[in-house]
């Protein structure tokens, strides 16, 4: 596999689109279902079974997860006063990224990632495999609570190739936040305010992205509008000052709840987002590599997904202006 990915590139970004044109089909054919064959959690049991083998080829972020617990489970340090290059004899280092940050994220995450990191016993494959665990086991909350509020819901997350590449094989956290969001939601939508605060306030401890959620408990009959747009204009915040990321939009995916087609109107883009990996997965690394320069990897990156933006803009003006537009785009259904 690592001749085949590393020195079989064309090969490799071919096997890429394909898996992610299936997954698609698949995606398209499930959540349209007229009679469920199988429940959504019993479904994402089968994904995440698979997923649990996954390597995050995408992303090094979760080898950054794995270190960061590292340091305080193997070395007793902080990670918040520590970097990972700090421990420069550590052979974790060859494939740990961001090694002169400090920790980024929030406490609760910290606190969630020590779990796996200790019973690991300092061995990586234990580690990788216990953090596996742990990412999957926070994709199967997700679902059982979705199901419980809409079964279509709970298939479009479970079923969804953001969430799968992103979340279950990237292994990327906001997956989790993404998590205590929808379990938050659910206890709100049973009147449990209480346990709905605790839970929206564990997924802010992992990410500031959440906080736009915080606004259900608005009283308005804007309450659900301005979770839209709050939650919009802190992911083009995000963007302005980082960079865009396909795992930014996973958030986007706490309001199905409140507009349950928002998803699938935002298929096209979610597929660009994920083909952005082109000039990656085709040419290899994210520094220089052959003639492509890191800066024209990142041009090529932008231009595919603001190609697909503009045709996912351009689908949804379509339906709006078509017949039955109105009636066709329900982004405020409840």
């Amino acid at each position: 596999m690592v001749e085949f990915g590393y020195n079989n590139r064309k090969a490799s970004w071919n096997v890429y689109l394909t898996i992610i044109i299936l997954l698609f089909i698949f995606y398209y054919l499930l959540v349209r279902q007229k009679k469920s064959f199988i429940s959504p959690f019993k479904l994402s049991l089968f994904v995440g079974g698979i997923m649990l083998f996954s390597y995050p080829f995408l992303s090094h972020d979760f080898f950054s997860y794995i270190f960061y617990a590292r340091i305080a489970t193997f070395y007793y340090k902080n990670p918040y006063g520590y970097m990972a290059g700090d421990f420069y004899l550590d052979p974790w280092l060859r494939f740990t990224q961001w090694t002169g940050n400090n920790y980024p994220y929030g406490p609760i995450f910290l606190l969630l990632t020590l779990i796996p990191s200790f019973l690991g016993f300092g061995k990586f494959l234990p580690t990788f495999i216990f953090f596996k665990i742990m990412t999957i086991g926070f994709y199967l909350l997700t679902v059982f609570f979705l199901q419980k509020i809409s079964k279509k819901a709970a298939f479009v997350y479970a079923t969804n190739p953001l969430i799968i590449i992103e979340g279950l094989i990237n292994g990327h956290n906001d997956l989790i936040a993404l998590s205590f969001v929808i379990t938050g939601v659910y206890f709100f939508i049973k009147k449990k305010n209480i346990l709905s605060m605790f839970f929206l306030s564990l997924s802010i401890g992992i990410k500031f992205i959440t906080l736009p959620f915080v606004t259900i408990y608005n009283k308005l009959r804007l309450g659900k509008f301005l979770i839209l747009t709050s939650i919009i204009l802190t992911l083009v915040l995000i963007i302005i000052k980082t960079e865009i990321q396909p795992w930014y939009f996973m958030m986007l995916f706490g309001l199905l709840v409140f507009y349950p087609t928002i998803i699938d109107k935002l298929s096209i883009f979610f597929f660009g987002m994920l083909v952005s990996y082109f000039p990656y997965v085709r040419y290899g690394g994210w520094g220089k590599v052959l003639y492509w320069t890191t800066d024209q990897k990142l041009e090529a990156k932008h231009k595919i997904i603001i190609i697909f933006a503009l045709v996912n803009l351009i689908y949804l003006l379509v339906i709006y202006f078509s017949k039955n537009g109105k009636k066709n785009l329900k982004f405020f259904k409840v």
